[in-house]
């Protein structure tokens, strides 16, 4: 059984105590790192006050990259199969000539 970690992560000046598993602290901290980056960029860029807008502007940009990589991930399958058909196709008339 895997050993639980405590930490605390800061956002939007704001601590949050999590118990995870040791393998999810990077991640976490990463991404906690770039929500405050973002939080810092959003800040800047636009004249934004509430710290609630600010995090509903980076949970929007974060949602919106997550989607785009699916969706780029399902066009580059899709063009995969699309060569992999192509390349069988003249294996096949290769093969039968």
């Amino acid at each position: 059984m895997s050993e639980k970690l405590k930490i605390k992560l800061s956002i939007a000046n704001r601590v949050y105590p999590l118990t995870i598993t040791p393998n999810q602290e990077e991640g976490l901290r990463k991404a906690a790192k770039n929500i405050e980056a973002m939080i810092k960029q959003f800040e800047q860029s636009y004249s934004v006050q509430d710290k609630q807008d600010v995090l509903a502007m980076c949970a929007l940009q974060f949602a919106s990259q997550v989607e785009q990589k699916s969706l780029d991930k399902d066009y580059a399958s899709e063009t995969v199969e699309l060569k992999l058909e192509a390349l069988n196709d003249l294996l096949d008339a290769h093969l039968d000539s």
